[in-house]
């Protein structure tokens, strides 16, 4: 088969999201609740985190603006795992059902196809609402603005990114030797919510799980220091773009391998 290259892929992408986006209009009051409801839902963490420092002032150090900054990092990094990959939850269907061998026929790359046919819109809500606490927060701490720091926070952006996405997969592609995979999954997601947290506040053995095994500290936490803290970054955050595109990597090796998997046995 043919090679295919990045051209051909984004013109795919491209005519299958059109159409996704169209399917999803269609339903306009549909869409509209769930965007409501995604604005709400993080409007709620918002308020939740005042009321926080009301009792306490800082968090091992970290102050509000300081923890909001982490906050709105955490949920713009969560954005692509939700609109890009969220088709990883039909993931488990599909493969019970047996609609899932449809995907091994077709002439583009399994994990790109599958993964393409669903953008979920209700995620722009929760980017609007994290870049609107992303600026607030670096106002209210007093951090400079410049190209460069810009440059900065969308790289270390894109690599919070690829750990949850990388844990999603990994969760996801467990249903190809799993029948009950959809507690995985379930688990895994809610392991974002310590993302909004500094790792700082984990100690022992805990720290190393959430740094090394389950990476939640890079979702946000070291990738975020690089703008917090530019005079003492620690090793971890500058390493963390390469730690980012070594877990996606493994995690689509992974996915893939359950891939090849069903498509020997049909199971």
């Amino acid at each position: 088969m043919r090679k295919r290259g990045l051209k051909f892929y984004l013109s795919i992408y491209r005519k299958i999201l059109t159409q996704d986006l169209k399917t999803k209009l269609s339903y306009r009051s549909d869409f509209i609740i769930s965007m409501i409801g995604m604005i709400i839902t993080n409007i709620a963490g918002f308020i939740s985190f005042m009321i926080l420092f009301r009792n306490f002032p800082t968090i091992n150090g970290w102050d509000y603006y300081h923890m909001l900054f982490l906050y709105g990092f955490s949920l713009v990094a969560l954005t692509p795992v939700q609109c890009l990959f969220d088709n990883n939850w039909n993931l488990r269907f599909a493969v019970q059902s047996g609609d899932f061998i449809k995907y091994c026929f077709r002439p583009v790359n399994v994990f790109f196809y599958f993964m393409s046919e669903v953008f979920d819109v209700k995620g722009l809500g929760q980017l609007a609402f994290g870049i609107g606490t992303i600026i607030f927060a670096w106002i209210k701490i007093g951090l400079p603005v410049s190209v460069l720091a810009i440059a900065k926070m969308l790289v270390f952006l894109l690599t919070a990114s690829l750990f949850m996405i990388a844990l999603m997969n990994f969760a996801a592609a467990t249903c190809f030797w799993l029948t009950g995979s959809g507690y995985v999954m379930v688990i895994m997601f809610r392991f974002k919510d310590f993302a909004k947290y500094p790792a700082s506040i984990f100690q022992g053995v805990f720290k190393v799980i959430f740094t090394f095994i389950i990476p939640i500290a890079f979702i946000a936490y070291y990738p975020s220091l690089v703008i917090l803290t530019p005079g003492s970054v620690p090793l971890l955050s500058w390493l963390s773009p390469l730690f980012g595109l070594l877990v996606f990597w493994l995690s689509y090796k992974f996915w893939m391998l359950g891939v090849r998997k069903y498509d020997f046995t049909g199971s």
